[in-house]
């Protein structure tokens, strides 16, 4: 399939501008619109930037690919919505965010009615993988997402992609993923807990270097693990209150709809929860990991509470219950 190699961002955050700027380096053409001001560093590499959704129609050739890198929520259905009267028959939304795979499946229908595909991307790789090559995970019926394929192919990291289903997989599979993170971070925040309390002082920095080289463990965490602890001389300084989104909290409640175990994510979430109450070290160490990986804030943050208490909109579908 010959595609034209250019696209359209709504969110030029950390994920959506990182991607962006990937993506102008590769000489791609990248039109772009933020409700705030678009970062001086894409303009200067390129990007287009349009002051409303309407000015995707007139700057991208159909049918159009326009990514979506926004906070989960009502706020996704609300672009889509006023993007969707934009646009025309056959153009390609591309849900980049950590939407629930529920609500993913419901836009899919909606849009479908109106001619106009969806695809759900689930995207890891902290900002660095938007950055450099992230990891993809798409959603979708099989011509919209052949026509975006080749695209996020020169966007991922060698082997970071896959086409994992029809509509909602792609969200699905990132929130496995998440529920997997969640489960490795506590473990590692656990082991560094222990190495602190052994009864003899040991030097936990040279611990977690040889843990990168050849352990069993080894891996993108254990290296943020060792970097952070490093950079911040241990965990003292860092504040016990491990935020988050709620993803994973939607992947618990899942999993009880589904009648599948999963005992290691659930506690993981409970543990998550007791940081907020407790001094923890390895809430501290948590912290480090995933602020070296997505940015995310040290301590309590508004926006992400906000963000985890409305990012899912709708309920568990009830045709994805088998006998």
């Amino acid at each position: 399939m010959n595609v034209k190699r250019e696209f359209g961002v709504v969110g030029l955050g950390r994920m959506g501008a990182n991607l962006a700027l990937q993506a102008l380096e590769k000489g791609m053409q990248i039109v772009g619109f933020d409700v705030k001001n678009v970062p001086e560093a894409l303009i200067q590499s390129g990007l287009i930037e349009v002051h409303s959704l309407d000015g995707f129609r007139d700057k991208l050739s159909p049918p159009r690919p326009i990514f979506i890198y926004i906070p989960a929520g009502p706020i996704v259905d609300r672009v889509i919505d006023d993007l969707a009267k934009h646009l025309e028959k056959g153009d390609i939304i591309v849900d980049g965010g950590n939407s629930y795979w529920g609500d993913s499946i419901r836009r899919h229908r909606k849009l479908s009615a109106e001619g106009i595909h969806f695809v759900d991307l689930g995207t890891s790789g902290g900002v660095e993988g938007a950055r450099y090559g992230a990891c993809f995970m798409a959603g979708g019926e099989r011509d919209p997402v052949a026509h975006v394929e080749p695209l996020l192919l020169e966007l991922a990291t060698p082997g970071g992609y896959v086409h994992a289903g029809p509509p909602g997989a792609g969200h699905f599979t990132k929130l496995v993923h998440n529920g997997i993170e969640f489960g490795m971070l506590q473990a590692i925040g656990e082991g560094v807990d222990l190495l602190e309390n052994y009864r003899d002082r040991l030097n936990i920095a040279d611990v977690l270097k040889c843990w990168r080289h050849g352990s069993v463990i080894r891996s993108w965490l254990i290296d943020l693990m060792d970097a952070a602890y490093r950079t911040e001389g241990g965990l003292e300084r860092i504040p016990p209150y491990v935020e988050d989104t709620g993803e994973v909290n939607w992947l618990v409640s899942d999993a009880i709809r589904m009648e599948v175990p999963v005992p290691v994510i659930s506690q993981a979430v409970m543990q998550l929860f007791a940081s907020r109450d407790e001094k923890k070290r390895w809430a501290r160490a948590i912290a480090m990991m995933r602020h070296g990986f997505g940015g995310h804030p040290y301590g309590a943050d508004a926006s992400i509470v906000r963000e985890r208490r409305e990012g899912r909109v709708g309920d568990f579908p009830a045709e994805a219950l088998t006998d």
